[in-house]
């Protein structure tokens, strides 16, 4: 399916995954939005256009907290003020800290489950009605595998994982037969930012070396290996192509947990 004159709204995608997701949309020439609290760097978009740093030239920059109902109300409008109809949305937008337990504080708590889960919410919201009254649609939820297993001392990330795929299948199925589409993506270990500061905060409190400690967390994944933004980015364009609907599609494609 062609995207050509599609307005894509990706969220958190000024670098990382949701960069390469909206790069990987733009060269398939939808007309891109970014909503982010940082603003990224523009580039010239090519089809050898790396995905790991800079920007979509062209694209449509908003800046918003995705916790803010106000924030996300105002930024979509500019975005549709620019674009046009929001066709498409991607929820990028994340944060992880990982913690015992009983180190976990409210505080920690209530901003990794704000920001994961209440903004998947809020922006699904924003495009959800004109989605449907436009009778197309496609909302893909960016996961985890840690959405659909457990691990430790990143319960509060999980809990907010959990609730985005349990949040995709139940709008999944309330828009069953509108011609809008809400999946998931579920990324084990990926190579972006969270993971470097997840490596240098293990070496850091373990001792352990770089090279080890990437090779644990790779051994973590389905795969057995960190995954790339690449990778991601292409699953979401499944996604955004086809009509399967409420599906948690583990990335890379084709890989089982168990």
């Amino acid at each position: 399916m062609s995207l050509a004159g599609k307005h894509a709204i990706v969220t958190g995608g000024s670098r990382g995954i949701g960069l390469a997701v909206a790069q990987r949309l733009a060269q398939e020439g939808a007309r891109v939005s970014i909503v982010s609290r940082s603003t990224p760097q523009r580039v010239t978009l090519s089809p050898s256009t790396s995905l790991r740093t800079g920007s979509v030239e062209g694209s449509f920059h908003a800046t918003a907290d995705v916790c803010n109902e106000s924030e996300i109300r105002a930024a979509f409008q500019a975005c549709r003020d620019a674009n046009g109809p929001i066709d498409i949305l991607v929820n990028n937008a994340g944060i992880v800290e990982s913690s015992t337990l009983g180190r976990t504080s409210l505080e920690m708590w209530d901003r990794i489950i704000a920001t994961n889960l209440t903004g998947t919410f809020l922006c699904t919201r924003e495009v959800f009605a004109e989605m449907t009254a436009a009778k197309w649609g496609r909302i893909v939820n960016v996961a985890s595998t840690a959405g659909l297993v457990g691990a430790p001392y990143i319960s509060a990330y999980c809990a907010s994982k959990h609730g985005v795929v349990g949040f995709t299948r139940a709008v999944a199925a309330e828009a069953a037969g509108t011609g809008v589409t809400v999946n998931a993506v579920c990324p084990g270990y990926t190579e972006t930012d969270i993971l470097r500061n997840a490596v240098a905060n293990i070496t850091a409190k373990t001792g352990r070396d770089e090279e080890e400690t990437r090779r644990l967390l790779a051994a973590s994944n389905p795969q057995g290996r960190i995954a790339t933004v690449e990778e991601v980015a292409e699953a979401v364009l499944i996604l955004v192509n086809g009509s399967q609907t409420g599906e948690a599609m583990i990335v890379p494609i084709g890989e089982a947990l168990y």
